[in-house]
């Protein structure tokens, strides 16, 4: 079994025909469904070229999820990440879990610190649950304009991660993004290089999170977790056995090279089955 633990409805112009398809032709059984749901100002208008939808909750709303969902309730996971900033969030999420069945709190992608007390208030409320949240972290970067946003940060970085990780015992977090993503090494290039290149060195921050928080996991998902491994085979290959407990198999996208990249780096198959299903179904059994 295979379980693709991040994705979106209708992401990159995929339909839901061709989404089943492209997870058959893939060897993907299940796919956890994730919102993107942001104010308007909070996420780039190229956006639209890669996922054309203009509702309010946008830019990947709720019902999507639910589209898809219905049409293929045995195929997809249905998650959901509400704004915690906003008053009804808490209620939002309460009844899409019981109305839709949602078992996934995520993606989380916004312009604001993890830790603040409204987020934290819906992380502990996802642990009442047990809803496992996703979360995307960017640090700042130029996009050479002003406007609409000099540039596009999500989460407030690590240590906002961390904190409002270890406020939330009860609660599991994956890591998402190049912002989690480029702390696997001990450099400074983090908030420099959005895909940092070289060597891993020693000391990674998300490394320590790791030995120190047990509800910490890690989605293996986008440029950013296929760059994290490939980026040093050797240390990589050494850190998914290390973790093999705590690393979710995900693509974020349509292609195999996540899947490739595991299949080169000559894991057990007992790693290579927690990674592709065993973690993912500890966490939201099927």
């Amino acid at each position: 079994m295979v379980i693709d633990a991040h994705n979106h409805p209708e992401w990159h112009g995929y339909t839901i025909e061709k989404f089943v398809r492209n997870m058959d032709e893939n060897g993907i059984d299940i796919t956890w469904l994730l919102t993107w749901e942001a104010p308007e100002d909070e996420y780039p208008p190229t956006i639209f070229s890669s996922i054309p939808c203009w509702e309010k909750n946008g830019p990947i709303p709720f019902s999507r999820v639910i589209e898809y969902v219905k049409q293929k309730p045995d195929r997809f996971v249905p998650g959901y990440a509400p704004d915690p900033r906003r008053p009804e969030a808490i209620d939002l999420l309460a009844g899409a879990i019981s109305l839709y069945g949602v078992r996934v709190y995520g993606e989380l992608k916004l312009r604001m610190m993890y830790d603040n007390p409204d987020a934290i208030r819906m992380f502990r409320f996802c642990g009442e649950k047990g809803l496992p949240v996703i979360v995307h972290i960017d640090y700042e970067f130029d996009t050479g304009s002003m406007y609409p946003r000099p540039s596009y940060w999500y989460g407030g970085g690590i240590e906002a991660f961390e904190r409002a990780i270890a406020k939330c015992p009860e609660t599991v977090f994956l890591g998402h993004g190049p912002g989690f993503w480029a702390h696997i090494s001990g450099d400074d290039k983090y908030d420099k290089e959005m895909y940092p290149a070289g060597k891993v060195k020693e000391g990674g921050k998300i490394i320590q999170m790791l030995k120190k928080h047990k509800n910490l996991y890690c989605d293996l998902s986008a440029g950013s977790g296929l760059n994290a491994i490939r980026r040093d085979l050797e240390f990589g290959r050494k850190f998914l056995i290390e973790f093999q407990d705590r690393i979710l198999f995900a693509r974020d996208y349509f292609d195999s090279n996540h899947r490739q990249l595991l299949e080169s780096l000559n894991l057990s198959k007992d790693v290579l089955e927690k990674i592709y299903f065993k973690n993912a179904m500890k966490l939201v059994p099927l």
